[in-house]
């Protein structure tokens, strides 16, 4: 596991930009699995200038969303299809047929869930994967529990996740309770991860990811075992670990 501390928010996103830039020009038909969340606003940003400088094209590129929330059509603001539509897909020159986000609007779990992991092996598979950190140390949305969920699945979120994500919603009773996410097993059967975090209030839960046991209760610590791990974090988040 490769760990990187910079100064600040801003070059953390410089930095995980240029990986993800890295992969695409190493192979231009590579499959990249993407995250939301505040944090990988920034590296997208550096993305969508790469792209218009001509550094990087995504024209061959395919993108695996890591999750969804259920009850939320794509049209819908606080989706994550949209989030992703604002922050990248609109704005660069990606197939819109090559972008994929667990569908939301299906009700049916079990269909909902089985298509998309369908859809990533039929894919070959993830060959970089964009992870953010949840304050539990939650990976997509693979909560706290007491094992590792494998495949894609509907969970129920933790109320400090709702709380979390209540601050995008004009209420927290707004916010969905359940999401679609890829499993940790299909996370981790990635040739390659990235990880992002900013903030002191992320600085316990990325030590106790990356230098505490690993354990289903910090679900990111399973990525302790990956061959091919870079967690990219400004000085704030990493201040435990020096």
């Amino acid at each position: 596991m490769n760990i990187v501390i910079t100064d600040d928010y801003a070059a953390m996103s410089r930095a995980a930009a240029d990986v993800i830039a890295s992969r695409i020009k190493e192979d231009p038909r590579c499959v990249l699995g993407l995250a939301t969340g505040s944090t990988p606003i920034g590296l997208y940003a550096e993305l969508v200038s790469d792209c218009n400088a001509g550094e990087i094209s995504f024209g061959e590129v395919s993108t695996y969303n890591l999750d969804e929330y259920r009850g939320l059509a794509g049209d819908h603001e606080q989706s994550y299809r949209h989030f992703m539509q604002k922050h990248l897909f609109d704005l660069v020159d990606i197939d819109p047929a090559a972008t994929h986000v667990p569908d939301g609007a299906n009700d049916d779990a079990e269909a909902a869930c089985w298509d998309y992991e369908q859809s990533i092996f039929e894919a070959g598979g993830i060959d970089l994967q964009l992870l953010g950190l949840g304050h539990n140390g939650h990976i997509g949305f693979n909560e706290p529990s007491d094992e590792f969920p494998v495949n894609t699945h509907l969970v129920k979120l933790h109320e400090r996740t709702i709380e979390a994500n209540s601050r995008l919603f004009d209420h927290i009773d707004e916010v969905p309770r359940e999401a679609y996410t890829m499993g940790v097993g299909t996370i981790m059967h990635a040739a390659e991860i990235l990880v992002v975090a900013s903030g002191s209030d992320k600085a316990q839960i990325v030590y106790d990811a990356f230098f505490g046991p690993v354990t289903p209760q910090v679900p990111a610590s399973i990525l302790q075992l990956h061959p091919n791990v870079t967690v990219i974090v400004d000085e704030e988040a990493g201040a435990l670990c020096v």
